[in-house]
Formats: structure tokens, C-alpha cells, sequence
């Protein structure tokens, strides 16, 4: 199958990368911003495409990687033009526009993958699996941190609260996935968020704590508040019989600590910063095979729309500084 890529920016880098690793075909790849297209095409032989009209005209797949207020718009008129569409996190910044991006795609008869890449983290998945499988039994309380600097982008986009929505609705959204995935159906948000009071240093940090209809809680650090060039995550799960702990700077492995013996077992040995396949092939591939084999994606575009209603109620949250019901409850 043809694949075009839409952006030039980090995540297209990522995902360039990544569809190499597959059968498809990468015809090339349309830009918004032609200086940081031009280096990423290089010496390659890909087309560098005048329009996105021109790219749909030579393409069987499109991959999303604009920022997050552009990608109804692309992904609505890709869909259109019969396209099988994925798109970067967030699926939209609001429930509106994800349910026409939805509905678009439906009728078309193409299906849109959403990439909440964590879900392919080696780490995040065998913490995911161990839980399903009752290894640390009941579900109770769920701590994910992420913590990075202020990223830049095509024309500081991210700084824009209109384009990105803010640090809950872009960083954060991975970890509400997450937590969504492990977790289920939300009942209760309260967020609280501290920003630098110097306005030309663009620091946040928010936190976010979520109740989960089966009682299960999950509390969500973020932040775009480390100096350039540090990022760090983390994964704590506490159930009825154990824990599972992981910390990107000390640990290669996830250890899961079961109260019976308190004995630390690696479930899972990953390399700390050289993954044998980064998560993002791990993705694609996931994405390409279900397109190709027209079987299940592990992330639905109801999982994504899910995660944004979650954030939206964070940011609601940090409005009123009052917890937000989701639900009716």
C-alpha cells in the first residue's frame, strides 16, 4: 500500500522512520512548513508534494502528523477522498469535532487509528497485560508521570492554547489513555495546574486525578517544566496483591512486588534508552498489519475520543477548582 506522511516535524520524523520498517510503500509526504520538509526528505527519493489534494491523488494511506487543531480538517477530507487515515494524538481537541472525524470515516468506509503510542511502550504494555491477567489483583490506585520541557514546533504552535489546548490535552493525553486502558470508565476529574510566573518562561505543571467507576483511582503528573533536553516517565500500579513500578532514569524492567513473598521479579527486560524496535515501528507495524488484514486496532477511535472528554473535564476542573462528573454521576 501507498503511504504519504502530512507534516515535517518530529513526529513525522518518528513516523517516517517507522513506516521504513514496513512492506508499504512511503510515496512522500506533504508540508505546511517546506524548510523542515526539505530536510527531512534529504537525499531520499520521496516527493515533496505542492498540495494535499496532490498527495491523496497518489496515496492509499495518509499519516496525520500536524498539530492537534489541524487534524479534522486533514483527517476529514482524507476520508472524503477515500483514504485509510492515521492521525497523532490528540484525535481532536474537543468531542464535536472527534465525532465527525469518526463519522467521516465511517461513512467512507476508511478506518482511522489514533497514535496514543504509549499503548506500545514494552514497558506500559506488560504493566497493562499483568494487570488484566490478575497478577497484582484488585485494581486500586494507578501513578503516571511525565514530565519534559516546553516543546517548539511550526510557528510555537504548542504555546498556543487554541491549537494545542495545553499541557493536559497534549502530554498529558497519553497518560489518560493509559490510564483509561487500565482503568475503564471514569467517574470523577479534579485537576490543579501551576504555571511560571514569568511569562517568557512557558513552564507548566499539572496534576490530575481521576475516579474510576469501579472505585480504582489514578492520579497523573505532567509537566512542561525540566530544562531543555530532560524527559522522564514513570508507572506505579498498586493492587490488592502487589505493585508494579517502573522509572525510565533507574530501571530497565518493570518489577512486579506481590505481597505474598515480597519478591521483586523483572517481568519484562527492555533496554533503557535502545529499545531492540522503538515503540513507534512497534505501532505502525501494529497499524499497517490491522489495515492489510482488516483486523482490530489495539486504540479505537472511541478509546481516543474517550481520553480527550477526560481532559476536557481536567481543564473544566482547573476552571471552577471543583471536581467535574462525568456520566451524570
Amino acid at each position: 500500500m501507498r503511504v504519504g506522511i502530512v507534516g515535517s516535524g518530529t513526529m513525522a520524523r518518528e513516523h517516517l522512520n517507522a513506516w521504513r520498517q514496513t512492506e508499504a510503500e512511503i510515496v512522500g509526504l506533504y508540508s505546511l512548513d517546506k524548510k523542515t520538509s526539505k530536510l527531512l526528505i534529504g537525499d531520499s527519493e520521496l516527493q515533496s508534494f505542492d498540495s494535499y489534494e496532490q498527495l491523496l491523488d497518489k496515496v492509499d494511506i495518509v499519516d496525520i502528523c500536524l498539530p492537534s487543531d489541524l487534524h479534522k480538517s486533514f483527517t476529514i477530507q482524507a476520508a472524503n477522498a477515500g483514504k485509510e487515515v492515521i492521525c497523532e494524538k490528540p484525535i481532536a481537541l474537543n468531542v464535536d469535532d472527534a465525532k465527525e472525524m469518526i463519522s467521516a470515516c465511517n461513512k467512507a468506509g476508511v478506518r482511522l487509528f489514533i497514535a496514543q503510542v504509549v499503548r506500545f511502550f514494552p514497558q506500559y504494555r506488560k504493566a497493562y497485560q499483568q494487570v488484566q491477567s490478575g497478577v497484582i489483583g484488585d485494581l486500586g490506585v494507578i501513578r503516571l508521570k511525565r514530565m519534559g520541557y516546553m516543546p517548539s514546533g511550526f510557528k510555537n504552535w504548542y504555546a498556543d492554547e487554541n491549537r494545542s489546548s495545553g499541557i493536559i490535552m497534549d502530554i498529558m493525553i497519553h497518560d489518560i489513555d493509559y490510564a483509561l486502558w487500565l482503568g475503564g470508565k471514569v467517574k470523577r476529574v479534579f485537576a490543579k495546574t501551576v504555571k511560571n510566573k514569568n511569562p517568557q518562561v512557558l513552564a507548566d505543571y499539572a496534576l490530575v486525578t481521576l475516579k474510576f467507576e469501579s472505585g480504582a483511582m489514578a492520579i497523573l503528573d505532567g509537566g512542561w517544566a525540566y530544562p531543555s533536553g530532560n524527559f522522564k516517565t514513570s508507572l506505579d500500579i498498586a493492587g490488592s496483591e502487589g505493585v508494579i513500578e517502573w522509572k525510565m532514569d533507574d530501571s530497565k524492567s518493570i518489577k512486579t512486588i506481590l505481597q505474598d513473598n515480597n519478591k521483586e521479579t523483572a517481568a519484562v527486560a527492555v533496554p533503557q534508552s535502545i529499545l531492540a524496535e522503538s515503540p513507534y515501528t512497534t505501532q505502525i507495524k501494529h497499524y499497517y498489519n490491522a489495515i492489510v488484514n482488516n483486523t482490530k486496532f489495539d486504540v479505537s477511535p472511541q478509546d481516543a475520543m474517550a481520553a480527550v472528554e477526560v481532559a476536557l473535564a481536567a481543564k473544566e476542573s482547573l476552571k471552577t477548582a471543583k471536581p467535574v462528573y462525568l456520566g451524570g454521576n
